[in-house]
């Protein structure tokens, strides 16, 4: 098969990206299958823009059927409906309600970043830090949630699921992202 990157970084940025997306995602749709879809609807809603972003990169990094704009408008679409629904629109219970403000705060500056640098026509005139400020941003929101589950709230068997949906975006964002930098200004692709 022909892959769009040929070096050996850029193809381990994207196989860490699908293999932890995936596996991720497989967690927790077994989640939902063991706790019962009343119970466990809303992640099923988010692992679909899940799903549709890892199909996506795969698509990409494949040359399947996919061009860069509409990899770059449908990738970040559906992360940010994942953004703005599970942080923004229902953001989860905190414990502490100041990891609380600094995790919507966190979630809307995420939003506006992809607003802002990927739905643009001229993304490509973006520099490698505005484009890896996405993925940080997207990780600190991860890392206080974390923080939160681990050190405010009560262990019980939802913890381990909960700890896994927490750092599915930032897996898949982190992709969306390597995809994206090696992405020169000059470069078109054919499909477009």
């Amino acid at each position: 098969m022909n892959t769009r990157f040929k070096k050996n970084t850029k193809v381990f940025d994207i196989m860490v990206t699908a293999v932890s997306g995936t596996l991720s995602v497989g967690v927790m749709l077994y989640a939902v299958y063991y706790f019962g879809l009343e119970e466990a609807w809303p992640e099923l809603v988010l692992n679909l823009f899940y799903i549709a972003c890892l199909a996506m990169i795969w698509m990409y990094f494949f040359n399947y059927r996919i061009a860069t704009r509409q990899f770059n408008y449908w990738c970040s679409i559906s992360l940010g409906i994942t953004v703005l629904l599970r942080d923004i629109l229902f953001p989860p219970p905190l414990a502490s309600y100041p990891l609380h403000l600094v995790c919507f705060t966190l979630s809307v500056m995420l939003l506006c970043m992809l607003t802002y640098f990927y739905a643009r026509k001229d993304w490509q005139s973006y520099t490698k830090g505005n484009l890896w400020l996405i993925f940080v941003i997207d990780a600190l929101i991860a890392t206080f949630y974390h923080f939160d589950v681990m050190f405010y709230e009560s262990i019980d068997e939802y913890t381990n699921y909960i700890l896994t949906e927490i750092w599915i975006r930032p897996a898949i964002s982190y992709g969306l992202v390597a995809c994206f930098v090696t992405e020169s200004e000059g470069e078109t692709n054919p499909n477009q």
